[in-house]
């Protein structure tokens, strides 16, 4: 029998300074080693034949953290980010962004909604960063919105005006870095997703990790509060 593979994965991608403080480096060194392996697994889930990733990159809260560690970061988007959009491009995959990307230095917003244009022609697969991003503050936007219009909306006409409307909910979340919460991720969309708890740092967390994922997956039966 074939093996069930979700759709839609979303990975909260947790423990890169962790990860890099354990091997006495710099926690940039660990965003760096967190941007590498976030490309490689990307590339590996579509090959398994998901068609949604969503990886949560920088959450609104990260963004309190020091300067020095959000310079890091910024530095490596500008580095990374139009270079990954062209093999994106070239795989057929579209990229897509979610959050609030006025919170960011406007050079680093530019790059990515530019990098979000270049890859809109995409067929082969969706790869969503949330940035910026935080799950009350879209629910909340989503509200206002509604208010604005003056509209009553029920679920779906609710989940149209979130920034995740083009996508499905996520059928497996994984989250990496020992902790068993989500951290104002997709809070809306999760309501059945599975969740998959690793206690590897993001880093560390290889291909085969999400194989296991995948299949843990795969073996649960999901009932969506049916019996």
């Amino acid at each position: 029998m074939e093996e069930l593979i979700p759709r839609h994965v979303a990975v909260i991608m947790d423990g890169n300074g962790r990860w890099a403080k354990k091997r006495l480096l710099p926690r940039s060194a660990g965003h760096r080693a967190g941007m590498n392996r976030m490309i490689s697994l990307s590339d590996h889930a579509f090959s398994r034949g998901v068609e949604f990733m969503t990886l949560y990159a920088l959450s609104a809260e990260n963004l309190s953290r020091p300067r020095e560690e959000l310079d890091a970061l910024f530095s490596l988007f500008r580095e990374y980010f139009l270079k990954n959009a062209a093999i994106l491009e070239q795989k057929g995959v579209r990229m897509k962004i979610i959050g609030d990307l006025g919170l960011i230095p406007a050079d680093v917003s530019d790059l990515v909604r530019a990098g979000e244009e270049q890859t809109r022609a995409g067929t082969k697969g969706t790869l969503t960063l949330a940035i910026g991003y935080g799950g009350r503050q879209e629910i909340v936007r989503a509200v206002n919105e509604a208010v604005r219009r003056g509209e009553e909306v029920d679920a779906g006409s609710f989940s149209a005006l979130l920034s995740t409307a083009e996508l499905p909910d996520p059928d497996l979340i994984i989250r990496t870095g020992k902790e068993k919460r989500i951290s104002n991720f997709l809070l809306w969309q999760c309501a059945y997703s599975e969740f998959y708890f690793s206690e590897k740092m993001f880093p560390a967390f290889t291909n085969a990790d999400f194989d296991r994922a995948v299949a843990d997956f795969a073996a649960r039966d999901r009932r969506y509060g049916k019996i």
